[in-house]
């Protein structure tokens, strides 16, 4: 008798998994959690919806890397891959699309007459009156070199993996994580001196919101690219990536770079023409 489920084909029927409905209730857990604690609940509930999603999380892709080694991911199945993580990339450019759209919205039209709350929070100014912004080329600009140099460290390590070079590609992986966490460092003491700290308890003001909003935004992407790079790193050391399929490392290369990219922008438009903004209209 013929096996039933001998493989005549390049594409990959997934087998059934528990783990989409397993998630979709951590996910609603956590929801549900974290609005009962900002409404004053105790924060355990969030904290089961945090760990199931980290659990499914866990279980879910070490699924995928099971599926990856047993011969599953193919050349086409590995090009679908590789759509699907551009179609990712794509949706999140749009998440920043709508950040940077709020923060020129209200700065480029500081002074619009027609909206008397804009005149009121601005006082028809970019950065609003008594807003001291950052020195852009003091920790910001550090923090640009820092994450291009990642850039360069991750592409090295790339480039190992498809010469076969895994010391070269280990070290590279280090490097960037390494870098990684240095900018999360750095910001993180950036918004600790930050002068313009966003308060619920006094109204907050709309220059902390549009600039921690966006700042903070990919500040988020960055740990979770760290942590990217840094199961990458555990699964080079097992010996998971061959040069002809890694395609696990490529997508955190991918996002990387990505969010290299999306610093540049933030650093050209909020830190240096907000400041250059700052002092034009403090004068």
């Amino acid at each position: 008798m013929a096996d039933s489920h001998a493989k005549h084909h390049d594409y990959h029927l997934v087998d059934p998994s528990p783990w989409p409905i397993v998630g979709a209730t951590a996910t609603f857990v956590l929801a549900v959690g974290a609005i009962m604690w900002m409404h004053g609940a105790q924060p355990w509930i969030m904290g089961l919806g945090i760990l199931g999603v980290l659990y499914t999380m866990f279980m879910w892709w070490r699924d995928v890397v099971i599926e990856s080694h047993r011969g599953d991911h193919t050349k086409i199945v590995q090009l679908h891959l590789r759509y699907g993580m551009i179609l990712f990339i794509a949706s999140e450019v749009m998440f920043f699309v709508a950040w940077f759209w709020a923060f020129f919205d209200a700065s480029l039209f500081a002074d619009e007459a027609m909206q008397a709350s804009r005149l009121e929070v601005t006082g028809g100014a970019w950065p609003p009156k008594g807003v001291h912004v950052f020195d852009p080329w003091h920790l910001p600009l550090l923090n640009t070199l820092i994450l291009l140099t990642s850039g360069t460290t991750v592409t090295w390590a790339h480039h190992a993996l498809i010469h076969n070079d895994r010391k070269s590609l280990i070290w590279g992986l280090a490097l960037t994580i390494i870098l990684g966490m240095l900018f999360t460092s750095i910001q993180a003491y950036e918004y600790a001196h930050a002068a313009f700290a966003f308060s619920r308890n006094n109204g907050g003001n709309i220059y902390g919101s549009t600039f921690f909003m966006a700042t903070g935004f990919h500040g988020f992407h960055v740990i979770i690219g760290t942590i990217f790079l840094i199961v990458c790193f555990f699964r080079a050391l097992a010996g998971h990536f061959r040069p002809d399929q890694h395609f696990g490392f490529e997508a955190a290369a991918w996002y990387w770079h990505f969010v290299d990219v999306i610093w540049l922008f933030l650093f050209a438009c909020i830190y240096v023409w907000g400041s250059a903004g700052a002092a034009v209209g403090h004068e």
